[in-house]
């Protein structure tokens, strides 16, 4: 192999690079500028206090469904509101809104969809540290917050910053998972991780009468799970599954399994009369 070519470097250059090295322009991955411009560290770690209560929501397995079921809490909720905090190349929301209404001061994209508002990401996040803080909501005061985080649990709670506080302090977490063994094991790891009585479970293409395999008696995080009713089967939505979210309406089914989740979610908004029950 033949070395690599080099050429001198003039004093000049290198007194150049070394103060662009002391300003700090060589810390981010790539420099964005504009309402696209990346957040500083420092703003990363401030804290986000709504006044509604928060439900974040984290799916255990890709595809499983996190962020229908987390436009399904909010469609339930009434006057709800969806922050999804992953990344614009990520987002299962894109075609989820009936109106679009473009950026917010922060460069989150704002859309609605009949009661509900959707915050979505406006670019490219290359790690939790560049969410930056929802802004205020736009129209009526909503009555909880489906926090769509869209991370790995591991990157999560390892990235300090007001995702990670959220998640680390809220009263109940709902883990998505599939109803397979993959699902299970990952549900098993999130669940001992958060704690088993913080936790409740979306177990997705679960039978209404499902029940675990019988290796899940030698995980007490499970065991704990099943013995305090706190898997709740969420049947499959094939043309869902199939197609992904549009502003169409979401299948009454799914509402309703929305509907029994945001009961037992303590802290957070009961349905209203005529959600589908």
């Amino acid at each position: 192999m033949s070395p690599l070519a080099t050429r001198p470097v003039a004093l000049e250059e290198l007194q150049r690079a070394w103060r662009a090295v002391q300003a700090g322009q060589f810390r981010a991955p790539h420099r964005r500028t504009g309402r696209h411009q990346r957040l500083s560290f420092s703003s990363a770690v401030s804290t986000w206090s709504p006044a509604e209560p928060v439900l974040p929501v984290i799916g255990c397995v890709g595809q499983c469904g996190a962020s229908t079921l987390a436009l399904a809490l909010a469609t339930a909720a009434g006057d709800a509101r969806v922050v999804e905090c992953c990344s614009a190349t990520c987002s299962g929301l894109t075609t989820a809104a009936t109106a679009e209404l473009g950026h917010t001061p922060t460069g989150w994209r704002l859309g609605r969809r009949d009661r509900v508002e959707i915050l979505r990401a406006g670019g490219v996040h290359l790690s939790l540290a560049e969410v930056p803080l929802p802004d205020h909501p736009t129209g009526a005061e909503p009555s909880v917050t489906v926090l769509d985080v869209g991370w790995d649990l591991g990157q999560v709670l390892a990235t300090p910053g007001w995702v990670e506080q959220q998640v680390a302090t809220a009263e109940t977490v709902l883990l998505v998972t599939s109803a397979t063994v993959p699902g299970l094991r990952r549900l098993d790891v999130a669940a001992t991780i958060l704690g088993p009585h913080r936790c409740l479970v979306a177990l997705v293409g679960a039978a209404r009468r499902w029940s675990p395999p019988s290796w899940t008696l030698s995980s007490p995080t499970l065991r704990a799970l099943q013995s305090t009713d706190r898997l709740i089967p969420v049947a499959t939505e094939k043309h869902l599954a199939r197609d992904g979210l549009s502003s169409a309406p979401l299948p009454p089914r799914l509402l309703k399994a929305a509907a029994t989740i945001l009961t037992r979610c303590h802290g957070s908004a009961s349905p209203e009369k005529g959600t589908p029950s």
